[in-house]
């Protein structure tokens, strides 16, 4: 080697071991994140730019860099800048590679082998590019060697791109001749590129939009990077991984390393879709985050989302029971109520299925009634009577539900009235000494009935003692002793029947449709015949009786909800003496409307005939007293007594005082003792006291729900100044409800303009 040669390898050598230098002391320094891409080597593409600073007229280019994979990967494979035979070249042109780093990122080191053929004022210099187009070199040869050798040098700090420059290392008023021609080469580089730029990450999607969540659940992903791209995306639920994606990249493995294979290895963004399986977790509340790396190893996570997981049912209701009990009832309504299971961590219950099923195969399938904490389902119907099954299990706000959890009640419905009618006339002779109607009922069956006569020619109606007989399923029969010292006439019969839900019948007919009366005729014989003595005549009762509430009196008496008034009176012979130690019958019948049943009393007269009764609390009745008889007198009944009772009403408002124009609330509840709510609730009217004219008038009227509670909501408008206004809540008359009016306590509400 001459001794120009060994001074410009000198030279190489010192600048190479300064750039080796640099490089330690830069990467002890640096804080980024780095990454490394290899080029033109290990069967890899080079992702560099040529230029020619002559326009293309003095240098070209040459590469072969991605042997094949089965030959050596840095067998032949080059990046060459050549010269164009023939001429010259003015100083300072140049044809160059140039490796450009992405946006946001730096050069901060370089190795690989160089070598060159080099004539005539010619260089090869490898060094670091800027963006405004200078050039900093850090290794340069002025001579030949065709020996390939490593270089390596460290940049601190990092550089936007990387050249290697075939140059005329001349003045631009002097040249370099092409002849013989000069050419440079590199390969195997490894260029380590710092990425100061963390990604950013976004998630959306049906696990984190709020609400509860089950089964598998979607969710959105977007990343977005500026550097080296997006190489790696993980899903964590609860910190455990549920989703990961390896995004595509230009990559490859070198010595246990991966190396990107283009300056920016990896896409920029990415958005997608997972499927998150909640069924691995408890119920409960858990936290959701995306993490996304560059291919640099910058990482960067969402914040943390709340995610709400429930993939289990409810447990049944608890203490399912229905409003009135689960008996036979008339009428076609049925509330009922329950409480919710404890959910604990879980979706709180939103909502109850239900399903009826009935004779003959009927099903009314899945409905559903939905409100958050439900606990009461109103208002359900029957089609037809009979017993049917109510099914009922419960929703979360999941979605989740379990009709095998569902639990079952009775439906009894029966609003036909039982069948009853006297036996037919028999083919005997005589007055019989007992009457029999039979009572018939497919559904609730029989449970009480009375029979009752009177003289053809009297109005007044006597109660038989009445034996109540059951017989086979659905039937019963009443059975009345006729007194043995019945007045020979006529006699017309009328029997009354109620089931078990309450319906009730009445007839004066027999089984073949003909009135049900019997004739009794006097005893007597032939011509000449002795006679019997004539028994003798039986002397007349009669009943007085009153009804009694503190100091009132009457036969028809109003007193308030739940009081308990008595019933006195009498038992007189027609003389007005007293008959003592007599048994009369006390019947008290519910109005129509009331869920309570005949009760039947029985009442013993004093020394002087006086009786008294104490009629317990309950809604508006008709009370009859009967006398039946006996030998020496006849039987005699009272006209029934009128006992009306009150509606009782709870009433509330608030606020007590307000501003003319605000909202004042109203509320309360309808006492139900003994009766059921009409179907669409019942009527209440709240009523306001007009001093003036000393009445009450009305405000507003509501409808109460089935379980008697109404809400009202009512605004006083016109008012100046301050007024004081009494309001009270009425509870109205209706068909088929067995109370009188009735009213609540008044209150004050304090109104100011």
């Amino acid at each position: 080697m001459s001794g120009t040669r060994r001074g410009v390898a000198r030279a190489i050598a010192i600048a190479i071991g300064l750039g080796i230098a640099w490089l330690l002391l830069a990467a002890a320094e640096a804080d980024g994140a780095k990454y490394s891409v290899a080029q033109c080597g290990w069967h890899i593409d080079a992702d560099a730019g040529w230029a020619d600073t002559t326009g293309g007229a003095k240098f070209r280019s040459d590469a072969y860099c991605a042997t094949p994979p089965t030959a050596d990967p840095f067998d032949g494979a080059h990046l060459k800048s050549f010269t164009r035979g023939g001429g010259t070249v003015s100083g300072t042109r140049f044809g160059r590679w140039r490796w450009t780093a992405p946006e946001g990122t730096s050069i901060t080191r370089v190795s690989g082998t160089w070598w060159h053929t080099l004539h005539d004022g010619f260089e090869q210099r490898i060094g670091a590019g800027t963006a405004s187009g200078g050039f900093s070199p850090f290794a340069s040869a002025s001579g030949t060697d065709v020996t390939p050798r490593d270089f390596v040098a460290g940049f601190a700090p990092g550089v936007p791109a990387l050249e290697d420059r075939l140059l005329c290392a001349r003045a631009e008023s002097k040249w370099c001749s092409l002849e013989p021609g000069s050419w440079s080469a590199v390969r195997a580089l490894t260029i380590t590129i710092e990425d100061n730029a963390v990604p950013a990450t976004a998630i959306g999607g049906d696990l984190v939009a709020g609400g509860w969540r089950r089964g598998a659940q979607n969710l959105q992903i977007w990343g977005g990077d500026i550097g080296s791209g997006l190489r790696f995306g993980e899903t964590l639920l609860d910190g455990a991984r549920v989703g990961f994606t390896e995004y595509p990249c230009s990559k490859a493995l070198i010595g246990s390393e991966w190396r990107g294979t283009r300056m920016r290895p990896c896409e920029l963004g990415f958005m997608g879709t997972q499927a998150v399986a909640t069924t691995n977790f408890s119920d409960g509340t858990h936290r959701a985050s995306h993490c996304i790396a560059d291919f640099a190893g910058n990482v960067t996570c969402t914040a943390q989302h709340t995610v709400l997981i429930d993939n289990n049912a409810p447990a049944h209701p608890r203490s399912l029971a229905l409003t009135g009990g689960d008996g036979w009832r008339r009428l076609n309504d049925f509330d009922l109520s329950w409480q919710n299971p404890d959910q604990g961590a879980a979706s709180p219950i939103v909502g109850a299925s239900w399903r009826i099923l009935g004779p003959f195969g009927y099903d009314s399938g899945a409905q559903f009634a939905g409100g958050r904490g439900l606990q009461s389902l109103k208002d359900l119907h029957l089609l037809k009577p009979g017993v049917h099954t109510l099914q009922i299990w419960l929703r979360d706000e999941a979605g989740n539900e379990a009709p095998s959890s569902a639990i079952s009640i009775p439906l009894r419905l029966d609003d036909i009235s039982p069948g009853v009618a006297f036996d037919a006339a028999g083919s005997g002779q005589g007055f019989p000494e007992t009457v029999v109607a039979t009572i018939g009922d497919e559904h609730s069956g029989p449970a009480s009935g009375d029979i009752f006569f009177r003289r053809l020619d009297s109005q007044q109606w006597a109660e038989l003692p009445t034996k109540f007989q059951p017989g086979e399923a659905g039937t019963a029969r009443l059975i009345a002793a006729l007194p043995a010292s019945l007045a020979a006439g006529t006699y017309v019969f009328r029997a009354e029947a109620a089931d078990a839900a309450g319906n009730r019948a009445v007839t004066t007919k027999r089984s073949d449709g003909t009135e049900m009366a019997l004739r009794k005729v006097s005893a007597g014989g032939g011509a000449g015949a002795s006679r019997p003595a004539a028994a003798a005549p039986r002397g007349k009762a009669r009943i007085f009786a009153r009804l009694r509430w503190r100091h009132r009196l009457g036969t028809s008496l109003t007193v308030p909800f739940g009081a308990a008034a008595t019933v006195t009176g009498r038992l007189l012979s027609a003389g007005g003496a007293g008959l003592g130690g007599r048994e009369l019958r006390v019947v008290s019948r519910p109005s129509r409307g009331a869920l309570t049943r005949v009760r039947v009393d029985r009442v013993s007269t004093g020394e002087h005939g006086g009786f008294r009764l104490q009629l317990g609390s309950g809604t508006s009745r008709k009370i009859s007293i009967s006398f039946a008889g006996s030998d020496q007198l006849e039987e005699a009944a009272r006209s029934p007594l009128s006992l009306r009772v009150r509606g009782g009403v709870d009433f509330h408002a608030t606020p007590r005082s307000l501003r003319t124009g605000a909202e004042l609330k109203v509320r309360g509840r309808v006492r139900t003792r003994g009766a059921g709510l009409p179907r669409r609730g019942k009527l209440v009217a709240i009523q306001y006291f007009e001093a003036a004219t000393r009445r009450w008038r009305p405000v507003i009227v509501v409808r109460s729900d089935h379980s008697g509670r109404f809400h009202a909501r009512y605004r006083f408008h016109y008012i100046t100044g301050t007024a004081r206004i009494r309001l009270r809540a009425v509870s109205l008359p209706e068909e088929r409800w067995p109370y009188a009016p009735g009213v609540s306590r008044s209150l004050v509400v304090r109104v100011s303009g």
